[in-house]
């Protein structure tokens, strides 16, 4: 008996740990809603949570009741056939009354599920004027910013930043093959499949960064298919905004003119678009102004001088299997093009 107790008290122990371990980390966290969405799904869960932990627990204490008093000779008997009146009648109400508590259970999850579905859809995004077309490649994120003026419109990747307290729609695309978008402290998953076009919206209540990821498997790098969302103070967004719709600066020092040279002298020209020059190509990610990007590779490296090189050079190693070749390029030519494209900005 005390074997038993302490084997149940491992278990639990273990179960809590699991429980908050598997939540460690703000920036990625479907039970830390920073959203209105988020907030309805993490209710839900809870409520999913606590209710069937009790049921879970209820079952367990009745199992170990049931059980109770029974010795090595009482299991070894024939089983009694024929129960008295009584105690036949008593184990119909039981079963009757947990058939019932079982439905009114039920009853309640599915009210409690309807309407955190039904709310997810209650705003209306369109009418603060902001929306994001999202498109999902293999591996990695295009996001085309719309705006009634054309001049207003301008594509970025994998970094995406929306204004505090703003609901903004999202205009879901596959470019090849079957995605998902989620952003787990904003929202709910919702799927890019080819040949379909989905909408969804989002809201971040409060500034941060939160890690969206791909949450359907869609190839060899789906595990570093994600992007960041950057939730900017309204003053903030609207200056970034107003500084992603410019053309490209041009190169300032001989150094980024060389690297200017590299890139339209190379493979880079062929894949990447820089508003404001001949490039214009949008197989991989739009390059205008990759210099203030936190992060390159679709969140899989920090934007650094080093990275970038690595990046350039082979791809492959850290990401293989991704569209880009390696660039066998003099390590003169490669530092001249890391200082052009960091100087985009």
């Amino acid at each position: 008996m005390i074997k038993t107790a302490r084997t149940i008290s491992r278990l639990l122990v273990t179960l809590v740990a699991t429980l908050y371990l598997s939540s460690c980390g703000g920036i990625q966290n479907a039970i830390n809603p920073a959203g209105p969405n988020a907030l309805n799904l993490s209710r839900l869960w809870w409520l999913m949570f606590v209710v069937c932990s009790i049921v879970y627990v209820l079952v367990i204490i009745a199992m170990f009741l049931a059980l109770r008093g029974r010795t090595k000779e009482a299991a070894e008997r024939s089983p009694v056939l024929h129960l008295e009146h009584d105690s036949e009648r008593r184990r119909q109400i039981t079963v009757m009354v947990a058939t019932a508590i079982t439905i009114v259970i039920l009853f309640v999850l599915l009210l409690a599920s309807y309407t955190s579905g039904r709310a997810l859809n209650l705003n209306d995004p369109t009418k603060n004027g902001l929306s994001i077309e999202l498109t999902g490649h293999q591996w990695w994120w295009e996001a085309r910013y719309n705006d009634v003026d054309a001049s207003n419109i301008f594509i970025t990747a994998n970094e995406i930043h929306i204004p505090v307290g703003v609901p903004v729609q999202f205009t879901l695309r596959s470019g090849d093959v079957n995605h998902s978008f989620w952003v787990p402290n904003l929202a709910g998953k919702k799927d890019l499949i080819p040949g379909k076009v989905t909408t969804m919206w989002l809201q971040a209540d409060k500034p941060g960064v939160y890690r969206g990821q791909c949450a359907e498997y869609c190839g060899l790098q789906h595990a570093k298919m994600a992007l960041w969302i950057v939730a900017d103070p309204q003053e903030q967004f609207n200056a970034w905004r107003q500084n992603a719709t410019q053309q490209a600066v041009p190169p300032a020092s001989d150094v980024q003119k060389r690297g200017q040279q590299v890139f339209f002298s190379s493979t880079c020209v062929m894949c990447h678009a820089i508003n404001g020059t001949p490039a214009g190509s949008n197989i991989g990610p739009n390059l205008t102004h990759v210099g203030s990007r936190n992060m390159i590779a679709a969140a899989t490296l920090s934007n650094t001088r080093d990275h970038l090189a690595q990046w350039i050079k082979d791809s492959q190693t850290f990401k293989p299997g991704n569209r880009m070749p390696q660039n066998n390029l003099s390590d003169a030519d490669l530092q001249s093009l890391v200082d052009y494209l960091q100087s985009l900005k």
